[in-house]
């Protein structure tokens, strides 16, 4: 049962290793469609090429193409040149080209048939999000399938349960960001958890989840079973409706929101939120986030996956990020890391 408590407190050991079994879990199924569905390896050992050649050849979108070259990237099995230009790695010449005398692609071809392996081959052509988990039966992507009752109820609790300690860490991050603010928006926010422990870790702070049908409802119980209805309150409403969000917040936090979008969503929630907040508000973003050059950290290469496999974003790096919410206005972005291979990127409204 949730206790108050465990928002707190930390525990003696760090979940960081459990986290990424799941996190990288479809990291070996766009490697191995890479491998045995387009021999991408051979083929660009002979044509070095940047991401436009690339999904010109392949006629890859380009989102999962990116996805795809950064996992490629982190692991050195290619290098990308000062012009964006990526080319096998000396590790990739000798075990990924078919040519090769250790070449290990045959390896692979056993796991060529595995339906998260053939979803890959579909999205990185389609640049659409498969089926969750692979099941067709499911009738619909994430976003679809959110609508539906039992499945949001399920899906919220798998994240609520890893936001128990991510939550902690985030607010023990925000510590000097907070002190001077009084209502944090939490924007798509979910079960609510991270909501809860900025509140339970921040006694002056008020906060409200702004929230859709049905996952509005869930976040009222999580907020009730941890004894913060007085303090959190639940906005229901399309986070991409500005005049859904409440004007009496001066902290907007997207917490692990935008990775599940593309850019042109993550600007229309910028722009939503740059738009309500008072001045000076403070904008936070706490995701999963690559280096400014998309060159590790592998984990967060991995977790990319997944995200390009079922929903329409994708993990982003520093840089991108900046650079758009530069382009909502905001000004003065940072980035710190936080726990379980996650981070936090704070701006401002000047």
């Amino acid at each position: 049962m949730p206790s108050p408590s465990s928002l707190t407190d930390r525990p003696l050991t760090d979940p960081t290793s459990v986290l990424r079994y799941r996190d990288g879990l479809y990291a070996v199924d766009l490697l191995s469609c890479a491998i045995t569905e387009f021999d991408f390896f051979t083929w660009l050992a002979d044509h070095p090429s940047d991401l436009n050649e690339i999904c010109k050849h392949f006629d890859f979108a380009r989102r999962p193409a990116d996805v795809l070259m950064t996992l490629l990237q982190c692991n050195q099995f290619v290098r990308r040149n000062d012009v964006g230009e990526y080319r096998l790695s000396r590790l990739g010449q000798e075990h990924l080209d078919q040519r090769s005398a250790w070449n290990l692609s045959p390896y692979f071809a056993s796991l060529k048939d595995r339906p998260i392996a053939l979803d890959f081959a579909r999205v990185l052509r389609s640049g659409k999000p498969a089926h969750w988990s692979g099941n067709e039966d499911a009738g619909a992507d994430w976003h679809e399938a959110m609508k539906n009752e039992a499945f949001a109820e399920s899906f919220t609790a798998a994240m609520n349960c890893r936001g128990v300690y991510l939550g902690k860490a985030l607010a023990d991050e925000l510590v000097d960001d907070l002190q001077h603010r009084s209502r944090v928006l939490d924007i798509g926010g979910g079960s609510g958890i991270y909501a809860c422990a900025l509140a339970a870790n921040h006694p002056h702070l008020l906060a409200t989840v702004l929230e859709q049908e049905p996952v509005d409802a869930i976040a009222r119980k999580t907020i009730g079973e941890y004894q913060l209805s007085e303090r959190i309150g639940v906005h229901t409403g399309n986070m991409f409706h500005s005049e859904c969000y409440p004007t009496d917040c001066d902290v907007h936090l997207f917490s692990n929101v935008l990775h599940d979008w593309d850019f042109p969503e993550i600007d229309q929630l910028l722009a939503r939120s740059f738009e309500t907040l008072p001045d000076d508000g403070l904008v936070v973003i706490h995701e999963t986030f690559l280096n400014a050059d998309k060159s590790g950290p592998l984990p967060v290469a991995e977790y990319s996956c997944i995200l390009m496999h079922s929903t329409q974003g994708r993990c982003y790096s520093t840089t991108e990020i900046f650079e758009h919410l530069e382009n909502a206005g905001f000004v003065a972005p940072s980035h710190r890391n936080s726990a379980g291979d996650r981070g936090i990127i704070v701006a401002h409204k000047r």
